[in-house]
């Protein structure tokens, strides 16, 4: 896989998953071998940091980034992103600690942009994608938010909240991250409207989401109304560029 896309880096941000980290490098080592993993962690109090400093001293494919404290998923991503992009890497992956993207499903990511993609979205909402384990009241707020953003902003993306993608580092480079700040599920909204204006191309790959079994969620109030108000802003201030774009 790695001859076809190049360097493959999957940035794992961790706080407080010294349960699921050993099992999420072990499958991710199994699932592509020959990409790296850097686990950027933001000082967890339960030791991660740790135990993440253990697996990168037995396995040469395996890093660590410690970060002075929880400063957001989105800040996570950005710091892995740069660590990435000054260490050579071609594509950059972003997979949560918990167990709820398959690692397995890896390879179909990387296949997406070996077949001209410029960022892979693992999708629960096309055909083929699914859930296990959510709650009804979580499966309404995740389609109600990607209806909500695609009537927004206008784009043909079905799962722009999904947080288990691979970008091109080029795609990266061109959409630029100095002026990204949102955070969580607005984070990928963020980045994803952002590929799509630069006329990046986006492939969605059906993938299984499964709730975590081991540890809490991080989802809050505070990201879901981050989320709903900056995808309002985005929409109210590119509405003029849908405009002209629609009269042409």
């Amino acid at each position: 896989m790695e001859q076809t896309v190049g360097r493959v880096l999957v940035i794992v941000p961790t706080y407080n998953e010294r349960e699921n980290l050993p099992m999420i490098v072990r499958r991710v080592r199994a699932a592509v071998p020959e990409a790296h993993l850097l686990v950027a962690d933001d000082a967890s109090p339960d030791g991660t940091g740790e135990i993440a400093d253990e697996l990168a001293a037995a396995d040469d494919h395996v890093h660590v980034l410690h970060r002075s404290g929880k400063q957001g998923l989105g800040a996570a991503y950005i710091a892995g992103f740069r660590w990435g992009m000054a260490e050579g890497y071609d594509v950059l992956v972003e997979m949560d600690a918990d167990g709820s993207h398959q690692p397995e499903e890896l390879p179909a990511l990387l296949r997406a942009l070996a077949g001209g993609a410029d960022l892979a979205i693992g999708s629960r909402w096309v055909p083929g994608g699914k859930v296990v384990n959510w709650p009804a009241s979580r499966e309404f707020l995740s389609r109600g938010a990607n209806v909500y953003t695609r009537m927004m902003l206008g784009m043909p993306v079905r799962d722009a909240t999904a947080g288990f993608r691979a970008y091109r580092a080029a795609t990266l480079q061109k959409i630029g991250l100095d002026d990204v700040e949102s955070q969580g599920y607005c984070f990928q909204v963020d980045l994803t409207l952002r590929t799509v204006r630069h006329g990046l191309r986006v492939a969605e790959v059906p993938i299984t989401f499964v709730e975590r079994t081991v540890g809490a969620s991080k989802m809050s109030r505070d990201i879901i109304a981050e989320a709903l108000w900056r995808v309002t802003q985005w929409g109210v201030t590119g509405l003029p560029r849908r405009l002209r774009r629609s009269r042409r």
